[in-house]
């Protein structure tokens, strides 16, 4: 999913006008226990309501040590919620490339398999976050999008970055389009606090 460049989002004009009703969020899928098997290209292990317990976190923070050793030193441990989802610092793994990037997840990937992880996807993103992205989605409709779509449970997120903008809602002209800069430049507060409802450290407590 495409996003906005920082540029675009950090203009400082006013916040669109109004509060939106408080949105209706999407229940979370009620997970079952984690896969003891290595997690496939398919698969996301991540979004699974599994072992929560601090053996577990021992583990995620294991294989987090060997990635950031191996090459994405600023990656942070996995966030691993009480109902056992895991949320990733993939924004971490952007300036590294392909080979890099396989590098790390070879040497790591007897760590990674232990601690049943994806280093590149997330759990379902929780109510608080769902409803600051349809606050966000309305605000954009009201200012003169009107195919920005809401964010379901099922929507991909990158946790610091919020769910970004979908393809599908880019109008003709594509990110310099005029429209799309105001409705950006109206919308920078709700935007911001996607944003921040996105991070690691407020997912962990969602």
């Amino acid at each position: 999913m495409k996003r906005l460049p920082a540029v675009i989002l950090l203009l400082s004009l006013a916040a669109c006008s109004g509060d939106p009703a408080t949105p209706t969020v999407p229940q979370l899928p009620n997970g079952g226990g984690s896969s003891a098997s290595a997690p496939s290209e398919h698969d996301n292990p991540n979004a699974v309501a599994g072992e929560s317990s601090a053996a577990r976190r021992a583990k995620l923070h294991a294989a987090a040590q060997c990635i950031r050793e191996h090459g994405a030193a600023n990656y942070q441990d996995p966030v691993l919620t009480a109902d056992g989802y895991v949320y990733t610092d993939e924004v971490a793994f952007r300036p590294i490339d392909g080979p890099q990037l396989e590098a790390i997840q070879t040497t790591c990937r007897d760590l990674i398999r232990a601690a049943n992880f994806s280093i590149r996807d997330q759990g379902p993103p929780p109510p608080r976050l769902i409803q600051a992205g349809v606050r966000s989605a309305q605000c954009m409709r009201a200012n003169g999008l009107p195919n920005f779509k809401d964010p379901t449970v099922d929507s991909h997120f990158s946790p610091g970055k919020g769910f970004g903008l979908d393809p599908s809602s880019i109008p003709p002209g594509g990110k310099e389009n005029p429209t799309l800069q105001r409705a950006a430049q109206a919308c920078r507060s709700v935007l911001d606090q996607e944003e921040a409802a996105s991070s690691l450290g407020n997912l962990g407590d969602a």
